[in-house]
C-alpha cells in the first residue's frame, strides 16, 4: 500500500533503460575501428559499489557464451569482469568518439524506434 501511494505501484509505467544484450556489446569491432584502452577496467579485486541490472533469459545465455568463448581462447574470466570490461570499452569509445560512438549510436537509434518521438522510455 505505501509502495502504491509512493509513486512504486505496478501500474506505473518503467523508469528502466533499455540497453544492447551482451552480444551486441560483445561483437567484434570491425576493421578500421581500434579499440580505445584510455579507460582501464578493474579487473580482478574487490569491489565496494553494486548495481543490479535485470537481463533477459536470452542476454543472459548471450553472457554465459561470451563467457565459455573466452575460456576457449585461454582466457578465464568470470562474468562480473566481463561485464566490467564491456562497460569499459564502451565508455572509452564514448569519451572517443562522442555522437559517433557504438553506445551513442545504438541507443539513439533505439531511443528514436522504441517510442516513436525521440526520446527514451525512461523520460
Amino acid at each position: 500500500m505505501a509502495a502504491a501511494a509512493a509513486g512504486g505501484s505496478r501500474g506505473s509505467r518503467s523508469r528502466r533503460v533499455r540497453l544492447p544484450g551482451i552480444a551486441e556489446l560483445l561483437r567484434p569491432v570491425p576493421a578500421g575501428l581500434p579499440v580505445p584502452t584510455q579507460r582501464p577496467a578493474s579487473g580482478r579485486e574487490a569491489h565496494t559499489q553494486k548495481i543490479t541490472v535485470y537481463l533477459s533469459a536470452d542476454e543472459l545465455l548471450d553472457l554465459e557464451q561470451g563467457r565459455l568463448t573466452l575460456r576457449s581462447y585461454g582466457i578465464p574470466v568470470d562474468r562480473g569482469r566481463l561485464v566490467r570490461e564491456a562497460i569499459t570499452v564502451l565508455l572509452a569509445d564514448l569519451d572517443a568518439r562522442g555522437e559517433d560512438s557504438v553506445l551513442a549510436i545504438r541507443l539513439g537509434l533505439r531511443a528514436r524506434t522504441d517510442t516513436g518521438d525521440g526520446l527514451p522510455d525512461d523520460q
